[in-house]
Formats: structure tokens, C-alpha cells, sequence
């Protein structure tokens, strides 16, 4: 009974057998082939053999400075809108004009044909103008004794010529050939004195 049991094994038994030679031999047969595509995939190159890598710095980041925050620009009223007044009204300083001071012409009259003038200091000038034949001369005088000839304007063919012996006493000539004319003024007596002679012809 053993036997026949044993006996159905058999071509099984053979069958498993060739299948494991089969693929035993199989493997052999592929072993060189494996190792090489081995050797070519988990070789490690040679770090001399590899290229360096390019290598590219990055610029470093800027801060951006924060700065004071920007100012607002002022508010401004639309157009056509009034403004607001703020506060009371504001009152001008008054102001005073200057009061000019009060100036008084020096009393003018006329005394002789001299014209009298009195100044604020009390000191009374007299002008009076002479003409003759030989030319114009306007003299001057003041109380306090000076004598001053202001202007003479000789005639045609006459010449001028002024002597002042002293502050009181004054002499003007106009002269032409054997010919002149003399106009003395002296100060006498607190008062004016002239004379006018002509010399010649």
C-alpha cells in the first residue's frame, strides 16, 4: 500500500526537481550579467573625476531703513469753502502819529531898504541889494557885527573886486578904466551903515 503511495509521488517529485535545476541554471547563467550591471549602477566615481559645482553667492539682504513716518500734508479746504475763524477778532495797535514839531517862520521886515529877519536865537540879519552903473552886489549883516558881501555881478566892461579891512567893515569895488564905483557897508551903532561913492569918469 506504501508503495503505491510512493510510486504516485514520483513524477511530482521529478517535476520539482527539473523546475529547481531549471532555475538554479538560470541563475547561474544571469550571475555575470547581474554583477556587471551592478558594478555600473553602485560604482562610486572618483572625487578627483568630479566636476566642481558652481557655486553662486547670494547678495545678502538689505534691511530697508525705516525712516520717521512721512509727515500728513495739512488739511486744505475744498475750493469755494469759507475759512474758519478761530478766535475773537484781533484788534490793531492804535498808533499815534508823530506830531511834527511846530516851526515858526522868523519874523521878516524892513527897515531902510535892508530886509530884517530875526532868528530863534534873537540874532537879526539884514540883506539888502545895491545897484549902480558899474554892476549888482548884494551884502549881508547880523546883529551880532559881521559884515558879508553874498554875490556882485559886474556890468559889461567893469570888473569886481572885494576889500574887508575887518568882520564890520567891507568894501566892494567895480572898477573900469579910471572909473569906480564903491559900495561901503559898515556895522554902527547896533544898526547897518552903507555908503555908495564913484570915483573918476
Amino acid at each position: 500500500m506504501s508503495l503505491v503511495r510512493s510510486s504516485r509521488w514520483f513524477p511530482v517529485a521529478g517535476w520539482f526537481v527539473a523546475t529547481a535545476t531549471s532555475i538554479v541554471l538560470s541563475w547561474v547563467a544571469l550571475l555575470p550579467v547581474l554583477n556587471a550591471a551592478r558594478a555600473d549602477v553602485g560604482a562610486l566615481p572618483d572625487i578627483d573625476q568630479i566636476p566642481a559645482a558652481d557655486v553662486t553667492l547670494a547678495p545678502p539682504a538689505t534691511s530697508t531703513p525705516t525712516g520717521s513716518p512721512a509727515r500728513s500734508a495739512p488739511a486744505t479746504a475744498a475750493p469755494g469753502a469759507e475759512p474758519t475763524k478761530t478766535g475773537g477778532p484781533t484788534r490793531k495797535p492804535a498808533t499815534t502819529k508823530p506830531t511834527a514839531a511846530a516851526t515858526t517862520k522868523p519874523a521878516t521886515t524892513t527897515v531902510d531898504g535892508w530886509t530884517v529877519t530875526t532868528g530863534a536865537d534873537g540874532v537879526r540879519t539884514y540883506v539888502r541889494s545895491f545897484s549902480v552903473e558899474g554892476g549888482r552886489a548884494v551884502i549881508k549883516m547880523t546883529s551880532d557885527g559881521v559884515v558879508s558881501l553874498v554875490t556882485a555881478t559886474p556890468a559889461d566892461g567893469f570888473t569886481v573886486e572885494k576889500t574887508q579891512s575887518s568882520p564890520t567893515d567891507l568894501a566892494v569895488y567895480f572898477n573900469e578904466t579910471n572909473h569906480s564905483f564903491i559900495i561901503r557897508a559898515i556895522w554902527f551903532n547896533d544898526a547897518p551903515f552903507t555908503e555908495v561913492n564913484e570915483i573918476g569918469s
